[in-house]
């Protein structure tokens, strides 16, 4: 880890939500899903807000040997995005506290602010984790 990263970092990270990425892909095993409207699905939302944070960070950490988890998710989801449309995400890291950062975070598809939240991650040694994983998925 870098120690060059600091509360009041702030970063901006854009993707062009393609179909793939609305409600009926979510669970495609989902016959409810696949009769709903072709927007950008809350689950993939989450996981783009969390994609922009560890691109934000990981170039203060010693990637891929560190990584971040995330551990906490608090987003609204507050307007639909469809296909084509270029969703803009702002954050700024608000604590970093030990190895828990904690984010502020924006989202907008170039017509409406779509969410806005926190968002929590925890820096982990990849190797550890990873093994401490394949002990966990032993006990089945």
């Amino acid at each position: 880890m870098r120690e060059s990263l600091k509360p009041g970092f702030s970063f901006e990270f854009q993707f062009k939500i393609p179909e793939n990425k609305t409600v009926p892909y979510l669970y495609p095993e989902s016959p409810e899903f696949q009769v709903m409207p072709k927007v950008l699905a809350t689950g993939f939302m989450v996981g783009l807000f969390e994609w922009a944070c560890i691109r934000a960070i990981n170039p203060y950490l010693n990637w891929p040997g560190e990584q971040t988890v995330g551990t906490d998710v608090q987003l609204s989801h507050i307007a639909a995005t469809p296909p084509g449309l270029t969703v803009t995400v702002k954050g700024t890291l608000d604590t970093f506290e030990g190895k828990k950062l904690k984010f502020s975070l924006t989202g907008h598809d170039g017509i409406d602010l779509i969410s806005q939240g926190t968002h929590e991650r925890y820096i982990i040694d990849a190797a550890k984790f990873n093994e401490k994983m394949k002990t966990k998925g032993q006990v089945l």
